[in-house]
């Protein structure tokens, strides 16, 4: 199982000394995950609320890329319903050159309605525009024409195309659990958030087999899964930034982790989430021994989140450099991306 991290960008301008630098935190984070022996960094897309300030992830990925050298930068996720087809392949096409053909392409469908409503895309309607919308996605990646709008609008084809054919290797961010086994049945990885949708790790475990059982036979997904680590001496400042990201998420209409809130509120809290192990504070070998419980959920790569809640940058730093000493190489398999063809639609 791999070792990634993964950012929500969420900012606390209340907090002293503010957020006015957070993106080029970012750009450290990824620096210090390279250096750390780190497979990945993914950054999220947020819009309107400080609970995630990067709206433009491809904006990041590049200044990181120029950075860094081997660790593999991605989305989680672009958020499809939210952009026209075209942009969304022609900047992602352009990032996965700058990078070299690093790029991880996460995407997803949204679910603040915040963001939905800032968009006007009514919720009901965001599962056909996220379709229709990665399906032009990847005939433009393919190099096949596609339209800007309707019929009658002209043809076009991207005139710089991605390193990795026919497109990036692909992940679909579920969060629904009969959403699991659609995806699955197209035969698409998935990104998974385990603490705003399950109470356990075994119950994330039944969900992954009950997705690996549906996955087409003879073809090759990866799961990945992102929690929230903190490795170090001090893990009551963990705990108390914990509390801040999930009293923000809650705040600015997380629906997932609200709905949790509502229909099961003693796992909801979060201590429950540290307690069931979705979480995780403490020593570095304590810390990467719980996210090595992960392998046997049927995680191919977990994603730490590491730079959350306020948390100064030198303990995000201290915190990714422990995880990943005491990871060590003897648990790093080798790299195993999905074959980028796959069968995406």
């Amino acid at each position: 199982m791999r070792l990634g991290a993964f950012t929500v960008v969420d900012a606390y301008p209340e907090l002293a000394g503010g957020d006015a630098d957070r993106a080029a935190r970012v750009v450290d984070l990824a620096v210090t995950a390279e250096s750390a022996g780190l497979s990945s960094l993914w950054i999220a897309e947020h819009h309107f609320h400080p609970g995630g300030v990067c709206p433009s992830p491809p904006v990041l990925l590049a200044a990181c890329g120029a950075r860094t050298r081997t660790i593999r930068l991605g989305s989680l996720v672009c958020v499809l319903p939210f952009h026209r087809p075209v942009d969304v392949a022609e900047e992602y096409a352009l990032v996965d050159r700058l990078l070299g053909g690093r790029l991880n392409l996460g995407v997803g469908s949204g679910y603040l309605p915040l963001e939905l409503e800032g968009f006007g895309v009514a919720a009901e309607e965001k599962r056909e525009r996220f379709e229709t919308t990665l399906a032009k996605v990847l005939d433009a990646f393919a190099g096949r024409p596609v339209r800007l709008g309707g019929a009658s609008s002209p043809e076009v084809r991207l005139n710089v195309r991605p390193v990795q054919l026919p497109h990036p290797p692909l992940w679909v961010a579920v969060q629904r659990r009969e959403a699991l086994e659609q995806v699955a049945r197209r035969g698409l990885s998935v990104a998974l958030i385990p603490y705003a949708t399950v109470d356990s790790l075994e119950e994330l475990a039944a969900r992954i087999q009950e997705y690996r059982g549906s996955v087409p036979a003879g073809t090759r997904t990866e799961v990945v899964a992102a929690v929230h680590v903190y490795a170090g001496d001090r893990p009551e400042r963990a705990r108390a930034a914990f509390r801040r990201y999930v009293e923000s998420r809650l705040a600015h209409g997380s629906t997932f982790l609200a709905q949790k809130s509502r229909d099961r509120p003693p796992h909801a809290s979060p201590e429950a989430i540290e307690a069931s192990g979705l979480a995780i504070f403490g020593p570095a070998a304590a810390a990467a021994e719980g996210l090595a419980k992960f392998a046997s959920a049927g995680v191919d790569e977990m994603l730490g989140i590491f730079d959350f809640g306020g948390l100064a940058p030198e303990e995000v730093d201290r915190s990714v450099r422990a995880v990943a000493e005491a990871w060590g190489p003897e648990r790093r398999s080798p790299s195993r991306l999905p074959a980028p063809g796959g069968n995406a639609l």
